[in-house]
Formats: structure tokens, sequence, C-alpha cells
């Protein structure tokens, strides 16, 4: 896509002031979220309250959190941003990158979680390869965690500085205050009944965008037609019909990247190993509730591009400078250097375009929303894993239960910090997606590989699964390493010479995960497994399954499943 050297909107300042009634919505909404931690914080006074709100959630409310926890700047400005970027290709990571995911978590893995009464996955990998693999995956889940809390505090402020000309480092101390409160308080309780408030107001105010864009567009098949004769590329508008080859779409990926980078490895590791997100369906208050959580989770998922990639779409055929040119944004990197309007404010551009006094406010709130879902996610799901398999595991094994309780609150306050930090990282990344799919790749990839080994394979053993991990890791780490050094490398990680940065994060991800698969094999056909009754409540075949109560198809969560799963199809076709 061409990019203008230039942009003529508003360089030299803020793009709009807030109305009085669009102040008193915002601050009435930080009012809130501040309310509620101090109102649940009585409620969140033992560990298992704390970190896992009591087990006492339902199906709903754990469902909702599930994916709201996720609704964070990763989905709201990255991928807005990166359907400017690389079209509807961008919808792929709502679909097949989530959806079948989060429909195995539920059916297949949310029985192991669930009854082993594990506080996080690390405890998990403790469970079932013992203290090493447990220690790899902790430490490196913890670096994750707050980089990510970092993405989303600075698209916050990012939003606050393109919208209102707030200064981004006052922006950024503003959310982090304000979460890093809220969740000090009350815990994971206050983290979900926030994050369900969160996702409300977040389709509240950002539905209104592409409802008027689309009308504005003058409908779908207009807006396909405008952005094909805007880029100069139909494959902007198609999903699957031109993966056949890196050079036949925007994104340089092949179908394989997709696949198996993306629908496989990518999408598997992160809804079913990350514990930001595991962690919400921990605390459902019984078994059927913990398999159904990821299943609701899953309908709502499939309807959240219409409020995040339609926006970056419209912004292609729609969004215009003062003198009616079409505007064109760049990267991060290049916006922060020149002054111009970056991919990442796709979504504030669109969202001033078309909301006046009182609806700019509540959108506004919606985004800040969002990014506050994002950040308490990640401090929350932090503290947790840092008390539990660091603190708690290697330095204080016999502390009392109050004692872990303010270890997990003075560990929200330091990752809140550390959040900040890693803040400023972001805006050295051409996208917030490329960096965010870079961590995954590193982190989460190699994860998955040790944990659905760990479930499904009798055979793998302790040894096995921490030096597969720590090789999958290495190697995704080393992978990336190799082409900052050197760009050439990219033909050889992805494949292809016209591979582009995603397409090298999906490959990255595919190979890392097969090193660590291949690592956790080799190395246990070598060494002792466990007991049938050591693995008992850790593997398939190795335990009985509870049964979750279901007794008529409608309450069955399988059948739920497969519902979705039609649908999920049935979408992809309509966009094919």
């Amino acid at each position: 896509m061409h990019v203008a050297p230039t942009l003529l909107l508003f360089v030299s300042g803020q793009l709009t002031h807030l109305s009085p009634i669009d102040v008193v919505i915002l601050l009435l909404y930080f009012a809130l979220v501040v309310f509620i931690g101090f109102y649940v914080k009585d409620s969140a006074s033992t560990s298992e309250e704390f970190f896992l709100a009591g087990r006492e959630m339902t199906a709903w409310i754990a469902g909702l959190s599930f994916v709201s926890a996720n609704l964070g700047s990763l989905e709201l400005m990255g991928w807005a941003g990166s359907a400017y970027q690389y079209g509807i290709l961008a919808t792929h990571w709502y679909w097949i990158g989530a959806i079948p995911a989060m429909l195995f978590l539920g059916i297949v893995m949310m029985p192991f979680y669930y009854i082993s009464k594990t506080h996080s996955v690390p405890g998990y990998l403790q469970l079932r390869f013992g203290e090493g693999a447990r220690a790899v995956s902790a430490v490196s889940f913890g670096f994750m965690t707050v980089l990510m809390s970092g993405v989303n505090m600075y698209s916050m402020a990012l939003v606050m500085k393109v919208v209102l000309g707030w200064n981004i480092s006052f922006s950024i101390w503003i959310g982090a205050v304000t979460v890093g409160l809220y969740v000090m308080l009350g815990g994971l309780r206050s983290a979900i009944i926030n994050e369900v408030l969160q996702f409300v107001l977040i389709w509240a105010g950002a539905a209104l965008i592409p409802i008027v864009g689309l009308i504005e567009a003058g409908g779908w098949t207009n807006l396909k037609r405008q952005i094909v004769a805007n880029v100069g590329n139909p494959g902007y508008t198609h999903m699957w019909s031109n993966l056949g080859s890196f050079a036949g779409n925007p994104m340089g990926v092949h179908w394989t990247g997709i696949v198996f980078g993306l629908g496989f490895v990518v999408s598997f590791g992160y809804w079913t190993t990350d514990f930001l997100v595991v962690q919400r369906v921990l605390s459902a208050n019984n078994l059927r509730a913990a398999k159904m959580a990821p299943i609701i989770g899953a309908a709502f998922k499939m309807a959240v591009p219409f409020i995040v990639i339609v926006p970056g779409l419209l912004a292609l055929a729609v969004l215009r400078n003062p003198d009616g040119t079409l505007m064109h944004l760049v990267p991060e990197s290049v916006a922060v250097a020149t002054g111009q309007h970056s991919y990442n404010e796709v979504l504030p551009l669109m969202l001033i375009r078309y909301c006046g006094p009182g609806l700019l406010g509540l959108g506004i709130t919606a985004l800040v929303a969002g990014f506050m879902s994002g950040m308490a996610g990640n401090v929350s799901a932090f503290a947790t894993v840092w008390t539990y398999d660091i603190y708690g595991a290697y330095m204080n094994k016999k502390a009392a239960d109050s004692h872990y309780v303010f270890m997990g609150r003075a560990s929200t306050v330091v990752g809140m910090l550390v959040s900040i930090g890693t803040a400023y990282l972001v805006a050295n990344a051409a996208s917030i997606m490329d960096y965010v799919q870079a961590l995954f790749s590193f982190f989460i990839a190699p994860l998955f590989g040790t944990v659905i080994l760990g479930m499904l394979w009798k055979r793998a053993t302790k040894e096995g699964g921490f030096w597969g991990l720590l090789c999958g890791t290495a190697s995704s780490i080393g992978m990336w390493a190799w082409v900052q050094k050197d760009p050439g490398a990219l033909r050889y990680i992805a494949l292809s010479p016209d591979a582009k940065p995603m397409a090298e994060n999906l490959y990255r991800a595919l190979w890392c995960w097969v090193i660590c698969v291949v690592v956790t094999v080799a190395v246990s056909l070598v060494t002792r497994p466990k007991t049938d009754a050591e693995l008992n409540g850790l593997v398939y075949g190795a335990t009985v399954l509870p049964s979750d109560g279901a007794t008529t198809v409608w309450q069955k969560p399988i059948f739920w499943a497969v519902v979705v799963g039609v649908v999920f199809f049935v979408l992809n076709l309509m966009f094919w």
C-alpha cells in the first residue's frame, strides 16, 4: 500500500475536545471501577478468594470474563490497525485463531485443569512434569504478562494523545494506578466483575462505528469495491481465496501458516495455556460451568470482528484528510519519528469521525474499558503466578495463607510498575500486533507443546517436559534474533522471500512448537515415566473423569460446542 509522506489531519494538535457530558461519563467509569475494588475487598481475604474468586462464578460470568480479558488493546487497537494494514485477513485471529481452540479448551482440557484444583497453568506443569517445567513456564509467563500489560497501557495513552492531546506518560500512570488499585483490593473477583462491565461498555461504545460507517460506505458490497479501488489489491477483501501463495495477499502468508501456525499452535497455545484467560475459567463454580465458559466465550468471540475489524476496513475507504484526500496511515515507529498517524490510531480516528457529545464520551470510555480489562487480566495473572509458582514454590514454601494474600497484593503493585516501563517498548514496534504475536511465539507456542503432550501422552516424562519447553522457548527467541540480525533469514523461517513479519511470527511459532514436541518425545523415550497411579487426575488414559452433571442434550457442553462450530464454519464460507 502506498504511504503518503505527510498527513494533513491535525498533525500539530489534538483531534477533538470532550464536552462536559463526555468528561462526566469518563469520570463516572473510573469512579465505578475503583468502587468495585473497595466493595469486594472483604470477599478477597483468603488466597482462594483473591486468586480464583472463591471458585464461585457461573458459566456466563466466567465466559464473559474469559472473552473480555482478551478484549483489551490486543483486540480493539491492535486488530483495527491490522485490518487497515492487512485487510479482512485480520479476521482469522478471531475465527480460526480462536474458536477451535476455545472449544477444545472447554471440552478436552478444562476437566484436567479443574479437577486438579491447580491455581495456575505452571501449577499444572508442576504436578505433571515437576519443578523444572514449572520454573521455566512461570518465569517466561511472568515476562510475557508484564510486557502485554505494557501494550494495553501504551494503547490507552495513545488514544488519550490522539483524541484529547493528553501527555502519553500522564495517561499511562492514570490507567496504571486505577487498575492496580482495584486488582490489589479485590483480586480476581474485582477483575472479573469489572471485565463483565467492560464487555458491555465496549459493545455499547464501539458498535456505532461499523453501523454508521457501513451506511456511509453504502453497504458491505460497496465497501469492498471502494477498498479495492483505493488500495489496488483485491486481497484486502478475501479471507481464504488468496492464501494459495505468499505474494497473493497483503500479509505475505500462505494458508499453511494460517492453518498450522495460527489455527493450531498460536491459537491453541494462547487459549488453552495462557493463564491470563484460563484463570477466569478456573473461577467457575462447578465442572459443567468450567466447560461451558469457553464455549459461551467462543460464541461472543465470533461477533467481535464487527466492532474491531470492520472499522479498520472502513478506514481504507472513508477516512480522509481535511482537504478531502484519502488518509494514509503509517507504522508506529514512523509515526513516532514524524508525527504522522499510525495504523494503531485507526479506531480513535474513526470514533471521532462519527461520535458527537455524549456518544464520544461513551466511545472513549469503551476504549479505556478495553485497555483496563487487558491490564487487569495480565496483572492479576502475574500476581497469581508470581505468588504461587515463583515466590511460594522457591522462596517461602510454608507461609500462612494471609501472607500469600499480602504477597499477591504487593506483586500486583510491582507488576504494574514494571508494566509501565514496558509500555514504552511498544513505540518501537511496527504495530501493536507485530509486537504481541512475537511475544506469543516466544512463550505461548512452546508451552502448548508441553501441556498438550502432558495431558494426552502418558509416556511423557519429567525430563522430557523440562527440556522440551526450554528448547522450544530458546529456539523461538533464537529465530527472532536471527531475523533481526539478518532480515534475509526471513525466507528460511517463513518459507518464502515474499513473506512479511506477521507470517514470520506464525511460522516461528510453528517451528518452535515442533522443536518442543520433538525434544520432549525424544527425551521421554530414554527416561523413566511415572506410573498410572501418579498420573491420575492429570492425563487422559490414567484418569476417570467425573460427570459434569449434564442430563439432557441441552445441558451438555459438547452439544453447544457443535453448534458454535457449525456457525464458525458457515461464517468462513461466507467471507471466503
